[in-house]
């Protein structure tokens, strides 16, 4: 009883600068353009997941908020931007110390792409969205922590 309360002790201790490392990457960021901020959270299931918090212009030319009408599914061309989720199932890899495993949503095209992220130092998050399951094929998109959502 002993032995396996001290593992347990032993294994809490372990995991807990994973976790740490994990959620480092929680938080609002402003995408390399400025143009919107991006919160990242974790779900219920342990992934990440981001959506658009703030544009800088969140208005069309009509006045209206803004929508995905660049959406490949018509049903869905009607979504607001602000609020639109834009990362999705990413999972930390201790190992490479990156979220992998997602995809992120480029709402200016309605494409859809493979990606992971890095943080580079704490501030900076090194996001590369790729295709045909080769990064080579990618792009790299640097984003900037920020302290709140702007108004």
């Amino acid at each position: 009883m002993k032995k396996q309360l001290l593992l347990m002790v032993v294994a809490l201790f372990i995991s807990l600068p994973i976790f740490a490392q994990a959620d480092a990457i929680l938080g609002i960021w402003l995408t390399e353009e400025g143009t919107s901020q991006i919160e990242i959270t974790k779900a219920s299931n342990g992934q990440f997941l981001g959506k658009i918090v703030w544009l800088n212009e969140p208005l069309d030319e009509n006045g209206r908020p803004k929508l995905d009408k660049e959406n490949p599914k018509d049903n869905l061309k009607t979504q607001r931007l602000i609020g639109l989720q834009i990362l999705k199932g990413f999972s930390y890899d201790s190992g490479k110390k990156e979220w992998s495993g997602g995809t992120i949503y480029d709402p200016d095209n309605g494409k859809t792409y493979t990606a992971f992220m890095k943080l580079d130092g704490n501030n900076k998050l090194v996001l590369r969205g790729y295709v045909m399951g080769m990064r080579m094929l990618g792009r790299n998109s640097i984003w900037t922590r920020e302290r709140a959502i702007r108004q």
